[in-house]
């Protein structure tokens, strides 16, 4: 009896390995995070996307539709920190966008390192790194399983896009300086930027994009899931008449610069014409030693245009619309590249957004505004007043006294230094 259950764990056991043995290592991650993007926007728009972006992807891959997010505040931050480490705030660190460290009451950046330098461009743009990420990414631990051998790039618009996902050990993560208008690192990773950077610098393709305008992809009126365009919701820029289309960003930019690529959909494009540069520039996918390759990619742009625009604007349906077809491209092009079946792609979001509070309170619905930051403001204020009528300075120490006019200019400086 016990030869026989033996021999079925043996021949079982054989069974696995030869299973496992069998199963090929995809020669190419490629991580796809699209920053502020809600679920619904899959089928909320998915009546006019093609049948090679979106609908690809759910056609041939798996769709996770029982995901929760177990932290407040649902930052880009932290989004992305926890997808790639599978941790929480409490345990990988970052807390949000940025912070304050109670021990000294220093503002913390959440990539801030002032111990490295800008590569690509001049100023603190560059002075990024990972650092203060406590947990291991999955990119982290790709490196640590192949030896280091696999290679491993993080891209996004945002500095913390690129920076997080691709963790600490990454080759590389690059960023956009929309002041030089150059994709920037730092000297955590590199001395100075490869060469297939530096020429893609000199493409220019930020002020290229921006002098074609941008107008909607359909003919405006069309635009059946947005509210009208003329509408009081949304931002304008200064310079706009009103909030419409089309936008007249070769005009913009002369005032505003290449920031504006940010709040445009081909923000997206621009990112993803440079990941593709980095896949073939880098050879990622067609790693010599056979190991997988990783790329972390953010588009940062979907992000900027919710902010400014609301979720109901036709801004908002004509970029994911455009990002549909970006999709559909950059699956084109890994299909081309690292040939189909040889990749793995996932699609996900670092947090959603809601309606812009006025228009859901307009349509009869229970919302409206916290005024956090003259709540902020209001609790300095009597904190501060608590603490000097306890005698204590701020840090605690007990003085000697606390006159009336010393009081007051200190709740003057904390009001102004704001």
């Amino acid at each position: 009896m016990k030869n026989r259950i033996f021999a079925t764990l043996l021949t079982f056991i054989c069974a696995v390995t030869t299973l496992f043995a069998q199963v090929e290592r995809p020669k190419l991650v490629v991580g796809l995070v699209v920053d502020q993007m809600r679920y619904d926007y899959l089928y909320r728009f998915a009546d006019r996307y093609g049948d090679d972006g979106f609908k690809r992807l759910l056609r041939e891959g798996f769709s996770c539709e029982n995901t929760i997010i177990p932290y407040i505040p649902t930052y880009t931050a932290i989004g992305h920190s926890t997808i790639y480490t599978g941790s929480v705030p409490s345990i990988h660190g970052i807390a949000g966008n940025d912070w304050i460290i109670q021990a000294t009451g220093q503002a913390m950046y959440c990539t801030q390192d002032d111990s490295v330098k800008t590569v690509g461009a001049s100023g603190k743009v560059g002075q990024q790194s990972p650092k203060n990420l406590l947990a291991s990414t999955i990119t982290d631990e790709l490196k640590l399983a192949t030896n280091f051998q696999s290679k491993v790039i993080g891209i996004a618009i945002k500095d913390r896009g690129g920076i997080l996902p691709a963790g600490h050990f990454a080759d590389a993560a690059y960023w956009f300086d929309s002041k030089s208008g150059n994709w920037v690192s730092s000297t955590y990773y590199m001395q100075k930027l490869p060469d297939w950077v530096n020429k893609f610098n000199k493409l220019k393709l930020a002020e290229k994009y921006l002098k074609q305008d941008w107008n909607t992809l359909y003919p405006i009126e069309t635009y059946k899931n947005s509210i009208q365009d003329d509408n009081e919701y949304e931002g304008k820029w200064a310079g706009e008449k009103s909030p419409t289309f089309p936008r007249k960003t070769s005009e913009l930019m002369k005032d505003i610069g290449l920031e504006l690529i940010k709040t445009t959909p081909q923000g997206n494009t621009f990112t993803l014409d440079f990941a593709k540069a980095a896949i073939e520039a880098e050879k990622l996918g067609n790693n010599p030693t056979g190991h997988t390759d990783f790329l972390c990619i953010s588009l940062s742009s979907t992000d900027y245009v919710g902010h400014r625009y609301s979720l109901s604007a036709v801004e908002i349906e004509d970029t994911y619309l455009r990002l549909d077809r970006d999709i559909a491209d950059l699956l084109n092009y890994l299909d081309k590249t690292i040939g189909k079946g040889n990749y793995t792609f996932f699609l996900t979001a670092d947090h959603a957004a809601s309606y812009n509070p006025r228009y859901y309170t307009d349509q009869k619905g229970n919302g409206g505004y916290l005024f956090l930051r003259q709540i902020q403001r209001e609790l300095n204020d009597e904190l501060t007043k608590k603490i000097w009528s306890q005698g204590l300075d701020k840090k605690g120490i007990q003085l000697s006294g606390t006159p009336q006019p010393q009081l007051d200019r200190f709740v003057k400086s904390r009001r102004t230094s704001r």
